[in-house]
């Protein structure tokens, strides 16, 4: 099917052709070289004038991420453009291309006011929190709706319930009953489940670059939900009364996953695994298997995600459209 390339309007990019100066070329046509020449431009500008070669070799790895209603772009036009420039340069070999989403079952429009501002949910809510939700419930694979209900529910069951709660019960107990020093040991079931968070390094590693990273987070929070159940059938708070060696191995083990952990949700909760490694004294980690040696000092711990009370609901339903 041909597109056309050129519109009738009065601003743009002339069409340089006799005869068609007062068409002007398709945004969409040229827009999509700037990816080229603002690598090229920013090269220039940090006194690098090849830097940009880098990103448009054979060898590079290239991401473009949008909505489906820009895959043509992506996947014609930016491709025939960059072969009649340069055969050489890199094509788009990773488009990940998402549905639509929608805010409380209507089309998102800002200038109805039919928005979530991002100035104003920041005054309010960590950021983790919503880099959370669109990924569990973004449009991957199909349109979605983004609900003030579902964000509060998802928030305090998954991110405060789950892994924020996980995160303060293992390290109050580590200050409390371990005089704020992480306990050594471990135990079969422990090591269990260690492996099988192990083993999301190169699962998690492997959904985040082909782009499924909804697959990729829900992965990891069962891992967490793992744990949490570990916990509990562990019972520390019985054994520290009757075995602390059993006691604490359970917690060394707690605390590996949780570093672990934090690492593992680093791509989608950035500023949450900060506080972790800050909280157990890790300085620089990277995306390997993590340790925390024995007797190492922990900080006392902070919230990572505040329970949100049920009347953000309303308050936040209000403030759409006015």
């Amino acid at each position: 099917m041909d597109r056309a390339i050129s519109r009738d309007i009065d601003w743009g990019i002339p069409i340089p052709i006799e005869g068609y100066e007062d068409k002007r070329v398709y945004v969409w046509f040229e827009a999509v070289l700037g990816y080229l020449t603002t690598s090229r431009r920013w090269a220039q500008e940090i006194g690098l004038p090849d830097a940009w070669k880098g990103f448009w070799s054979k060898e590079a790895t290239s991401y473009y991420i949008h909505g489906k209603d820009n895959i043509p772009f992506h996947t014609v036009i930016l491709p025939g453009l960059l072969l009649a420039i340069d055969r050489n340069l890199k094509l788009p070999d990773r488009v990940i291309s998402s549905e639509f989403l929608t805010i409380e079952g209507k089309k998102l429009s800002t200038s109805k006011n039919w928005a979530v501002w991002i100035p104003d949910y920041l005054e309010n809510y960590p950021a983790d929190s919503l880099r959370y939700f669109l990924t569990v419930n973004g449009p991957e694979s199909r349109d979605a709706d983004f609900s003030w209900r579902e964000f509060v529910e998802r928030n305090n069951g998954e991110l405060a319930g789950a892994w924020g709660n996980l995160v303060n019960r293992t390290l109050t107990f580590v200050h409390k009953y371990f005089d704020g020093r992480v306990p050594a040991g471990s135990n079969a079931e422990g090591q269990r489940l260690l492996a099988e968070i192990k083993s999301l390094y190169a699962a998690t590693g492997a959904l985040i670059e082909d782009g499924h990273l909804k697959e990729a987070l829900k992965l990891v929070f069962e891992q967490v939900r793992a744990c949490n159940k570990y916990f509990d059938s562990q019972a520390p708070w019985q054994t520290v009364k009757t075995d602390k060696e059993v006691c604490a191995n359970t917690i060394s083990v707690c605390i590996e996953a949780i570093v672990n952990l934090a690492v593992l949700t680093a791509p989608f909760l950035p500023f949450a695994s900060a506080k972790v490694f800050q909280t157990l004294g890790l300085a620089e980690v990277s995306w390997q298997w993590q340790s925390v040696p024995g007797g190492s000092p922990v900080q006392k711990p902070e919230i990572l995600f505040p329970n949100l009370d049920k009347d953000v609901i309303d308050k936040e339903i209000a403030k759409l459209g006015n």
